[in-house]
């Protein structure tokens, strides 16, 4: 893994097409350590094609791509020390939260189960909860979503509308996760419909429209870490 002053995510000239349709076209992108970033776009933009992308599930018809110094596709088919929530993970219905992650950990051998116990606790979700999967609210699913894309303590994070679905309550906690794993050092890349998510919680914000990604402007309205210092938002 590269421990220089290079972008962790460098996305050079990346074209994506279905058939006769173009989704990506021509993108560059560059993101450097400990930041939050987001993609803006209406649905259907291409927003999660693009993180699929980055993270080796789709591949492009054209470009480079590169996590942590490692051409994804060639070198290597997902990025290391990447965590990634991107449309609904497939947890098994009949199965616990807990249950589910300790399954999961065991493909990569990364989580313990004190770490994962940790995690859940982190999200705000209890690991002794026996409920089923299937019985979670959209909260309590965002909630263990997030769990198994930190629960391995990875540098990156990758996700896809976090706080969708989520009332002001279970937004406003997901808000105070995303800080403190920034104020971690993570780096967290996510896509948003919501300004008043990106203006809180973002260091700079990109509009994907007719598959062309552009700096959004002003974005900005305080520092987020600022923000949380004292009273959690």
């Amino acid at each position: 893994m590269q421990m220089n002053n290079d972008p962790i995510i460098f996305v050079k000239n990346i074209r994506k097409q279905f058939g006769s349709k173009t989704v990506l076209d021509g993108v560059d992108f560059e993101m450097p350590a400990g930041k939050i970033y987001a993609i803006c776009g209406v649905n259907g933009s291409g927003k999660s094609v693009f993180l699929r992308i980055l993270v080796g599930l789709m591949h492009p018809n054209h470009g480079q791509v590169t996590v942590f110094g490692q051409h994804i596709g060639s070198e290597v088919e997902f990025p290391a020390a990447t965590g990634a929530l991107i449309d609904h993970p497939g947890f098994l219905q009949n199965e616990s939260g807990l249950r589910n992650l300790l399954l999961l950990a065991k493909i990569s051998g990364k989580a313990t189960p004190e770490k994962i116990s940790e995690t859940l606790r982190f999200v705000g979700l209890d690991p002794h909860d026996q409920k089923p999967f299937k019985t979670y609210s959209v909260g309590m699913r965002q909630r263990l979503g997030l769990a198994q894309a930190i629960m391995e303590e990875p540098q990156l994070l990758i996700l896809d509308e976090p706080t969708a679905g989520l009332d002001f309550d279970g937004q406003r906690e997901i808000y105070n996760y995303l800080i403190e794993l920034r104020r971690q050092g993570k780096t967290i890349l996510i896509t948003s419909h919501s300004q008043g998510e990106i203006k809180l919680l973002c260091d700079k914000a990109f509009l994907l429209s007719d598959g062309k990604l552009e700096v959004m402007k002003d974005i900005r309205i305080e520092d987020p870490v600022e923000e949380a210092n004292g009273t959690r938002i």
